[in-house]
């Protein structure tokens, strides 16, 4: 045995004279051909499309930002959209820019809230905006050309009783045309909301640098 001789060869090395893949790679290949099989049995299940009803909630961050995702997807696809913002629309926001400048024909976009309760600290008039944004939203929503609307912060707006959340989800149950795609976003989802929806997603908060006094940015919250 020279120096360049390993003591103790793997076993599963490939062999230099008949490059046959190891025993492992071959356990792995056989195991992830069940796999697919398995899964092309169920893909071959799901034949069904319809419009959904999607809620994306919790303390986590990305909750809007998952939502404007799926509304650029539908705007490369070319399918029109629309977006209500019911308390952002008092600030200046990237993906408000960016639709408003080059995409405004694929995608209609209302900023109708003033800001945060504790920023506006007039009910009445918050309670004016969220119904005046509402109406908004049942018209873009009854408008079947639309594959996607996002009511963005809607959640905020229940949770303060400026809009109710029996009539919401009566309305998504009656009058969504069957095609049309509707995503809501905010904390505390009301439950009603969620029974109505075909796919929420909880965004979990696991740490957040505003807790190590590092304030919202350009690019990562707006």
């Amino acid at each position: 045995m020279t120096d360049e001789t390993p003591a103790n060869p793997a076993p599963d090395a490939p062999s230099a004279s008949t490059g046959k893949p190891a025993p492992d790679d071959a356990r792995h290949a056989m195991k992830m051909a069940k796999k697919k099989a398995a899964r092309d049995k169920i893909m071959a299940t799901k034949t069904d499309e319809k419009g959904l009803v999607i809620v994306h909630t919790g303390k986590g961050k990305g909750k809007s930002s998952a939502a404007f995702g799926m509304i650029f997807r539908c705007i490369a696809h070319g399918f029109p959209t629309a977006v209500v913002q019911f308390i952002k629309g008092g600030m200046a926001t990237g993906e408000r820019a960016l639709i408003q400048e080059r995409f405004s024909d694929l995608c209609e976009f209302h900023a109708m809230g003033e800001g945060f309760t504790w920023e506006t600290q007039d009910r009445s008039r918050d309670i004016e905006m969220a119904q005046a944004a509402w109406a908004k939203a049942k018209e873009l929503i009854r408008d079947p050309r639309h594959r996607m609307v996002l009511l963005d912060e809607i959640n905020i707006a229940i949770r303060y009783d400026y809009v109710d959340a029996a009539e919401v989800a009566a309305f998504l149950a009656a009058e969504k045309p069957p095609m049309t795609h509707v995503v809501l976003t905010g904390r505390n989802a009301a439950e009603a909301l969620i029974e109505a929806a075909d796919l929420v997603t909880e965004m979990e908060l696991v740490k957040h640098p505003f807790r190590s006094g590092v304030k919202a940015q350009a690019g990562v919250e707006f």
